[in-house]
């Protein structure tokens, strides 16, 4: 070998840098995963199961969405006997009223950016735009 003076240790730093994920996630401790603060008044069914919500709720407003605006399909959901219109604001916030312990508890701890509120008032901002 012509080159075992730099082969060697390149070899020992690319090793390292592969194994980083493995070694950082070994020594680091993860945060808590957040707890949502269910609605207040005692709702015990959403318009999904909770697994469901939690991993797909974008999903379902899109569609929803896609649905209302571009297709001018506006009926309701009914689940359990109770009726909820499609939007985020006419069927998620009626229950889920407080954005920042309900939505960004666990947006903030996924790291994730919603482009909900570029359009969408939060119910405190509501009241506030009406009065």
């Amino acid at each position: 070998m012509y080159n075992k003076g730099t082969i060697i240790p390149g070899l020992i730093i690319f090793v390292l840098l592969v194994t980083f994920p493995l070694w950082f996630n070994a020594f680091s401790t993860a945060s808590d995963v957040p707890k949502v603060e269910l609605p207040p008044g005692g709702e015990k069914q959403c318009v999904a199961p909770a697994a469901e919500m939690r991993a797909s709720h974008m999903v379902m407003l899109n569609e929803w969405r896609d649905e209302v605006l571009r297709d001018g399909k506006r009926t309701a959901v009914t689940v359990g006997g109770k009726e909820y219109r499609k939007g985020l604001q006419m069927a998620c916030m009626e229950c889920h009223t407080n954005k920042e312990k309900f939505c960004d508890s666990c947006h903030l701890y996924t790291s994730v950016k919603p482009y909900c509120w570029d359009c969408h008032l939060t119910p405190g901002q509501a009241k506030k735009e009406t009065h």
